[in-house]
């Protein structure tokens, strides 16, 4: 079998993978095995071969780490922030922790500030932690 058939089959190979995993990675991978593929095909080296596809997977990893460092810090907010939550009860008063009604539902609460803890007192998800929400008195902007 020819040098290049092998790279190309590579390449294919973490392409396709790829495509079921979704990691970025394996797709630079791919695309070197590609540039060692047409390195191949010019009738180099086995050396120059695997130069090639090792800079272009060293440059491509490179790239797509700068690109998830800078996309890393971008997180969608819930759908529940800013939406009222009427106080109910205290659980806790000391650890902040209190029920409130959201959206049909009485739900756990860590309250956030200065609250009088007076039934029916509307107060605002901040964030929402598994079954556990943040409020505050003052709605977030």
């Amino acid at each position: 079998m020819d040098d290049y058939l092998a790279w190309l089959i590579a390449g294919f190979v973490l392409v396709i993978v790829e495509l079921v995993s979704g990691s970025f990675y394996l797709l630079v991978l791919g695309i070197a095995a590609f540039a060692g593929a047409a390195v191949a095909y010019a009738k180099l080296g086995i050396a120059v071969q695997a130069i090639t596809a090792a800079v272009v997977a060293v440059a491509g990893m490179g790239w797509v780490r700068k690109y998830r460092s800078r996309t890393k810090g971008e997180v969608m907010r819930s759908p529940d922030h800013g939406q009222p939550a009427p106080f109910e009860t205290w659980i806790d008063r000391d650890a902040r922790r209190a029920r409130v009604k959201h959206r049909g539902v009485s739900w756990e609460a860590v309250v956030e500030g200065d609250v009088s803890g007076q039934p029916g007192e509307v107060l605002y998800v901040l964030a929402v932690d598994g079954n556990t929400l943040k409020v505050s008195k003052t709605r977030p902007a």
